[in-house]
C-alpha cells in the first residue's frame, strides 16, 4: 500500500490507470508513436533497397531513337526501359520498335565495386549470353556477347534523362536512344 501512495504522490495524487478516458489516450499515443517508427524503419529499409549502383536508373522510362540497320539504313524507334535495382543487382529490360523493326533485351547484372556482370537474352531472336563491363551512379558502358555476336552498350543517366547507345557487329549496327521518366 506504501508502494502505491507513493506513486500517486509522485503523480500529483493521480494513477492514470484509474481513469479510462487518461487510459486510452494513452494508448492511442502509444499506438501511433509504433505506427511511426514501423514507417520510418519501413522507409528506411526501401531506401536500402534503393541504394547502390544502380539506384539512379529504379522506374520506367520511355523515348526513342533511331536504330541502323546492317545494310546501312536507319529507322526511328520508340522505346521503353524498366529497371528493377535492389542493391548491387538489377533486373532490367529495354523494349524498341519501329514499323519493321523490334527488339527485347532483358538483362539481371550485379555490381561489385565498379565491376558489372550478368547475362542478357534478346526474346525476338531467342538469344543470350554475358555481360561484362564497368560503371556506377547511373553511367555504364558494358560489352554484351555471345557466339557470334557482340555489342557495346552505354549508359548515361542525369536526374530524370538518360541515353543509350548500342554498337553492334551483326544484324544491326547500333541504336542511339534517348528517354526520359
Amino acid at each position: 500500500m506504501e508502494h502505491l501512495q507513493a506513486y500517486r504522490a509522485a503523480g500529483g495524487g493521480k494513477h492514470r490507470a484509474n481513469k479510462p478516458t487518461e487510459a486510452r489516450a494513452w494508448n492511442g499515443r502509444l499506438l501511433i508513436a509504433a505506427a511511426v517508427l514501423f514507417a520510418a524503419g519501413f522507409a528506411n529499409s526501401e531506401s536500402k533497397a534503393q541504394s547502390g549502383p544502380f539506384a539512379p536508373l529504379a522506374g520506367t522510362w520511355s523515348g526513342g531513337g533511331t536504330v541502323t540497320l546492317d545494310d546501312g539504313s536507319t529507322e526511328r524507334i520508340r522505346c521503353r526501359a524498366k529497371y528493377a535495382p535492389i542493391g548491387p543487382t538489377m533486373e532490367m529490360s529495354l523494349t524498341c520498335a519501329s514499323d519493321a523493326y523490334k527488339f527485347n533485351l532483358g538483362a539481371n547484372v550485379r555490381a561489385e565495386g565498379s565491376a558489372i556482370t550478368g547475362s542478357w537474352s534478346e526474346s525476338s531472336r531467342n538469344i543470350s549470353g554475358s555481360l561484362q563491363g564497368r560503371g556506377g551512379g547511373g553511367n555504364f558502358e558494358v560489352v554484351a556477347s555471345t557466339a557470334g555476336f557482340n555489342a557495346n552498350i552505354g549508359l548515361r543517366t542525369s536526374g530524370s534523362k538518360q541515353s543509350v547507345t548500342i554498337r553492334a557487329d551483326s544484324q544491326f549496327r547500333g541504336a542511339n536512344i534517348s528517354m526520359s521518366r
